[in-house]
């Protein structure tokens, strides 16, 4: 099943929310964390991000310092003609893009910049290290993002 296509992982995911919230504040943090890199595994058997990109479609990944020094090098500008160009602070004074779709997404939704990507992008969705239930909330929301994270918490949820 192509789950990025089928929308109904989005609608599962809002209509188990509180399912999946119970879920994740009931479980035992380390018997999770060992079952995540098998159940990342086999969802991305099943999931190919780029027939989605609802992450670099909707939202922004935090710039970290480190991240601009690689991504303007790539680029060869300036960092500060990159957070010029493409990047503002937001409320918590972390560096986002300024415009959705991420303006480093190609059409067949391929980034441009894959090689030197921000560490959030290399990481999201978080499905296969502790984030996953040590930041809940973030999880929960990534649900409605990622079909993976949807997948993923409907595995545990049915075991």
């Amino acid at each position: 099943m192509d789950w990025t296509l089928n929308t109904t992982w989005q609608t599962k995911a809002k209509e188990k929310k509180k399912t999946y919230q119970r879920f994740l504040n009931a479980v035992k943090p380390a018997e999770l964390i060992k079952k995540l890199p098998a159940l990342h595994d086999e969802a991305f058997s099943k999931i190919d991000c780029l027939d989605c990109a609802n992450c670099c479609k909707n939202h922004s990944p935090t710039f970290k310092s480190t991240d601009l020094k690689r991504i303007s090098k790539h680029l060869r500008i300036k960092e500060t003609d990159l957070i010029g160009q493409y990047l503002k602070l937001d409320e918590d004074n972390d560096f986002v893009l300024k415009q959705s779709p991420c303006t480093f997404l190609n059409a067949d939704n391929t980034c441009k910049i894959y090689e030197v990507r921000p560490s959030d992008c290399a990481r999201f969705p978080y499905t296969d290290e502790d984030v996953f239930i040590k930041r809940k909330n973030l999880t929960l929301t990534n649900a409605s993002v990622c079909p993976a994270v949807q997948h993923i918490l409907e595995q545990l949820t049915n075991a």
